[in-house]
């Protein structure tokens, strides 16, 4: 959300050519431009240093902390993870609390895909906790799941937190 202003910088005529054809779809306003244009020039007042380069700074200390906390909470109550060093989601091991396998031998595709869905579904109806499953995102294994951090307010962000330890306690107690 948000602008949707994106810049390409090519020679390749392989490139060129297509990216100009969608170009006619695909333009920006002109006071969209503008504004852009001028957020991108703006000095900060008082040290005359360049909006933008403040603003990404900012932002990826925020980005940065935000990953940080969500690392030192899993790292808590033992969930492995992708240590994550760029981007805005995390992928989380939650396999340990897949339900059991039903049936004997090798584990279907469908088999797995339903293990992960019911799982999906109890975060999300009991526990308050919207994840991505990954074999929706084409993860061999089920059980994985991606949470993306930057997504909620601060607020929000510190009760997912909360959220995550109590599903993680109560799971384990069974």
């Amino acid at each position: 959300s948000g602008l949707r202003v994106g810049v390409a910088y090519t020679e390749n005529p392989e490139i060129l050519f297509p990216m100009q054809k969608l170009n006619d779809l695909c333009q920006i306003s002109s006071q969209t431009q503008l504004l852009v244009e001028r957020m991108l020039s703006a000095k900060v007042v008082g040290d005359g240093e360049r909006f933008v380069d403040v603003y990404l700074e900012s932002n990826q200390a925020n980005i940065r902390e935000r990953c940080d906390e969500l690392h030192q909470c899993l790292d808590e109550v033992g969930i492995p993870y992708l240590s994550a060093d760029s981007g805005l989601f995390v992928w989380m091991d939650f396999r340990e609390f897949l339900p059991p396998l039903v049936e004997s031998g090798v584990e279907s595709l469908e088999s797995k895909e339903r293990r992960e869905r019911q799982l999906y579904l109890s975060l999300m109806k009991e526990y308050g906790l919207l994840f991505t499953p990954g074999m929706s995102m084409r993860n061999e294994r089920a059980g994985f799941f991606r949470c993306v951090f930057t997504a909620a307010s601060e607020e929000e962000f510190e009760l997912g937190l909360a959220r995550i330890r109590g599903f993680v306690e109560e799971q384990r107690s069974r």
